[in-house]
């Protein structure tokens, strides 16, 4: 008998029918949204579906004792590669795992399942007055969501996932559980293990539960956009913005090829394909009117052609759905292409010299490739275009890396949200160094000494192994 048969005879009394050989079940868990790896054979053997953290445990287990690879799934979004099978094994979904299990409106807290997603979250959070504010786009789940330390459009003034996950239950790969943090705002007791886990991956631990931070929701939203002839001027205000210290909510750009796209896949009317900001004032009445005003006068400076603003509700939620719809505008741009998408981040005043070096970039390598970003925190994308050629892909990867390389050398980081997974690992070495590589792989170990958590993910291989 083969480890998948064990597995699956092992594990068949307990889970029953949520237990998957489908070949399709199977292909659709061995990929996310972006990288996807050439070889067809890297996918799981089986796919099992779970709904508690004792099952979650149970599998884990099975699949220590059977030295079988187990991968998380949440809702599928990743962009690096971080669901592919390297090794075949098991594909853990997570995704039934739904339930909030505690919403303490006092303590601006609340616990949930790995499966959550903030769209359901912010639902019932609304009726408190409350709101989950790391805004990633699209259906992730909170699982995946600390998992790849994701963020997103309100980092600027709300943190990452790191700032608002307060504990974690996690299965290790021996199957325990354990609990990290609490229910405190801070806590100095020994190692952090919560933010150890959160950008882990899952080569770490599977997280199962999430203690989340909450804010209430703002008094007043204004949202405001504004258009410039030029990159340059649209980064310059940006920067301006931040250093100026206004507490802005949230402050997006577009270049005019990614605008043109969003224009005709969401019918922006009444905007140009122009560099263009969002942005989204959070405040009292009185303090959004003063900010706005200052923004305005920011904009100017910076020969901004056209500020808008509205309090509009409506308005808003169609501005900021065209700007998470920002991948799929991409292909619909270029119909029969593929995306691939960076995630290079600098400090703040290194924005405009990043960021118009990578147009250059673009424009040299013939590939469209527009950018959309969360200049607010140095944080920035490009959707490469990969055109349906045979050195298509190798021209897209040629650009990624160029622009990786340029964010590394102004002192940025090869990721700012996305993660590592298989895709950026090559630069690893480059963005942390020999000895800091060896001393996550001494984690790595302590803590999966079979190495069946995710295995080929985050970290490079060593040279001989």
């Amino acid at each position: 008998m083969t480890a998948i048969e064990s597995f699956i005879a092992r594990l068949r009394p307990v889970l029953g029918d949520k237990i998957s050989t489908n070949a399709t079940v199977r292909r659709h868990h061995a990929h996310g949204e972006g990288w996807q790896s050439p070889d067809p054979a890297t996918q799981p053997d089986v796919v099992v579906f779970a709904r508690t953290t004792e099952e979650v445990a149970a599998i884990v287990r099975a699949c220590h004792d059977l030295h079988l690879p187990v991968i998380p799934f949440g809702g599928g979004t990743s962009l690096e590669g971080q669901l592919t099978a390297t090794k075949g094994g098991i594909s853990l979904d997570l995704s039934q795992m739904d339930a909030v299990i505690d919403i303490r409106p006092q303590d601006l807290s609340c616990r949930v399942q790995a499966g959550v997603t903030r769209q359901q979250l912010n639902s019932l959070l609304r009726g408190d007055g409350l709101f989950f504010a790391v805004d990633p786009g699209g259906e992730a789940t909170l699982g995946g969501m600390c998992a790849t330390r994701a963020s997103g459009t309100g980092a600027v003034r709300y943190g990452t996932m790191r700032e608002n996950v307060l504990g974690l239950t996690a299965v290790m790969a021996d199957g325990k559980v354990i609990q990290t943090g609490g229910n405190v705002r801070k806590s100095a007791t020994g190692y952090d293990l919560t933010g150890l886990l959160i950008g882990s991956e899952g080569t770490l631990g599977i997280i199962t539960e999430i203690q989340a931070r909450l804010h209430p929701l703002p008094e007043t939203i204004l949202g405001a956009t504004c258009q410039f002839a030029t990159l340059a001027d649209a980064v310059d205000t940006a920067t301006s913005i931040i250093q100026a210290g206004l507490p802005i909510g949230r402050l997006e750009l577009l270049d005019d090829v990614q605008m043109d796209a969003c224009i005709k896949y969401s019918s922006l009317e009444g905007y140009r394909p122009l560099p263009t900001l969002f942005f989204e004032l959070h405040a009292s009445p009185a303090s959004v009117t003063e900010q706005a005003d200052l923004l305005r006068e920011i904009t100017e400076c910076h020969n901004g052609l056209s500020f808008r603003a509205s309090a509009s509700p409506e308005e808003r939620t169609r501005l900021w759905k065209a700007r998470h719809d920002a991948f799929w505008a991409c292909m619909a741009y270029r119909p029969g292409y593929k995306g691939m998408t960076t995630d290079a981040v600098v400090p703040i005043s290194a924005m405009t010299d990043m960021i118009t070096l990578a147009r250059q970039d673009i424009e040299d390598s013939g590939l469209a490739a527009p950018i959309v970003g969360h200049v607010g925190d140095g944080n920035f994308h490009t959707v490469i275009l990969v055109p349906p050629e045979p050195d298509g892909w190798a021209r897209a990867q040629a650009l990624d890396h160029k622009i990786i390389q340029r964010a590394l050398d102004l002192g940025g980081a090869i990721s700012g949200e996305h993660g590592i997974g298989i895709a950026k690992q090559a630069f690893m070495h480059a963005q942390h160094g020999n000895d800091a590589i060896t001393v996550m792989r001494a984690i790595k170990q302590a803590l999966d000494p079979r190495n069946i958590l995710n295995p080929g993910m985050l970290l490079p291989a060593p040279a001989n192994p």
